[in-house]
């Protein structure tokens, strides 16, 4: 049996590891850093989970994978070590509390051992000075709490439940002494869907893996403390797409989509000739995992049909997003009408004089006076959606375009703040010209 079946790429072999059970594990691979307070052998996804080294790490999928479990046995794998510090967290106290959640879970675990709680504070403290501490995000304000603390672990029950900022503020708190061999880690475990979805699968599932970010996806026939049996009859009563997520841990179903539906663009493999093709540009100008795209469609219109050539988008800094423009006006041809969307105020101005004489010289570009909110302007796109009169061209990025769509107006708004505008641009009268002031 091969030593290396432990997991260091986000997206494991799941077939190599489920043709192992529990004492192969055991018998085979290495063994990750235990201690007397983990009073369960971990299931093989477990296992996998407890080795990584890496500093950032999802656990979870389906609902019954062992989620809890292993973020309590993460954080107590290091309790032996002094000065040691670990913080597990939920969106509310009342969560950490319920039925078989961290905290009782914890009380089962530790109870008759040497370790001891402080309720006023929310804390296990073991004789070697490390602590365990509980806690709790649910507003803005509440990350605060955490200012002054310093942690070796953090670990989030249920990550989707909890906005980004919260989450990339902890990291803030995640240090060590100089000198100290105890391993700074963040853990989370979670469940598909939630308010905090999206984020998180751009984190874990599309950034993920270059950013060196683990996902170990864990189901309920993995978890063998577990009635299967009977659990998968409480889920069978979920609706469909909950039950996808739930039951089989698919990150990728999403609830029909509030303004657009995704079955009904239809992909292509040309355009038509005749169609009057322009390009639509949104801009952005930041470069961070948060940030909006700065996104540029190619559209056009025939017989009351909407075609989309090309989706071209990107995250950068102003003078990125300048080259991408103007490496994409180039390969459009001047052929292809440019239209930018002014900002207001002076440095919308003169941000479209700038793209007008000096990015996109000998190009034909004018300036897009947006109108409304986002949502209102996507109304006569989703209409067209909903009448089949949206193509696709087939290409790399429609799957990006589709999801964007489906979880609209949630999530990012580039790519369809794009289409809107090109659609306007197509249907409507040529916009005034821009004067520099």
């Amino acid at each position: 049996m091969p030593l290396n079946l432990v997991p260091r790429d986000p997206y494991l072999d799941s077939r190599s590891l489920d043709a192992l059970n529990d004492w192969e594990i055991q018998e085979f691979c290495p063994v990750p850093k235990m201690t007397k307070y983990i009073p369960h052998t971990p299931t093989f996804r477990q296992w996998a989970f407890l080795l990584l080294d890496c500093k950032e790490a999802l656990f979870g999928g389906a609902a019954g994978g062992g989620k809890s479990d292993a973020l309590l046995m993460a954080a107590l794998q290091y309790v032996d070590q002094p000065h040691y510090a670990a913080l597990l967290l939920r969106r509310t106290y009342a969560d950490l509390s319920k039925p078989g959640a961290l905290l009782p879970r914890s009380h089962e675990w530790l109870q008759g051992t040497d370790a001891h709680w402080h309720g006023i504070d929310r804390q296990w403290r073991f004789p070697s000075g490390a602590i365990l501490d509980f806690g709790y995000l649910n507003k803005d304000q509440d990350k605060y709490k955490y200012q002054s603390s310093e942690y070796q672990f953090i670990g989030f029950d249920e990550l989707t439940q909890f906005e980004l900022g919260w989450y990339r503020y902890l990291f803030s708190r995640a240090r060590r002494l100089r000198g100290s061999t105890v391993p700074v880690r963040m853990r989370a475990g979670s469940n598909p869907g939630g308010v905090g979805h999206d984020w998180v699968y751009d984190r874990f599932f599309i950034a993920g893996p270059s950013k060196g970010r683990v996902f170990i996806p864990a189901r309920l026939e993995d978890n063998h403390y577990l009635d299967e049996e009977e659990y998968r009859e409480s889920l069978s009563e979920l609706d469909p797409i909950t039950q996808m997520q739930l039951e089989h841990g698919d990150w990728t179903v999403r609830p029909p989509g509030q303004m657009f539906e995704r079955g009904k663009f239809d992909i292509i493999r040309a355009i038509p000739q005749g169609v009057r093709l322009i390009r639509s540009w949104d801009l952005a100008a930041t470069k961070n995992e948060t940030s909006a795209y700065t996104a540029g469609v190619k559209m056009g219109l025939l017989n009351g049909e909407f075609y989309i050539a090309h989706i071209a988008r990107i995250r950068g800094n102003p003078a990125e997003v300048e080259t991408i423009v103007k490496q994409t006006a180039d390969a459009d041809t001047r052929k292809i009408e440019i239209w930018i969307e002014q900002e207001p105020g002076s440095g919308g101005v003169n941000t479209i004089w700038r793209y007008q004489r000096q990015v996109l010289v000998g190009h034909v570009m004018k300036p897009y006076h947006p109108r409304g909110k986002k949502e209102e302007r996507a109304k006569p796109f989703a209409s067209a959606n909903q009448h089949g009169a949206v193509h696709l061209l087939e290409g790399e990025w429609n799957n990006a375009f589709l999801d964007e769509a489906h979880a609209f107006p949630q999530g990012y708004k580039d790519q369809i703040d794009s289409c809107s505008q090109a659609m306007d641009v197509l249907t409507q009268k040529p916009q005034p010209s821009v004067r520099r002031v």
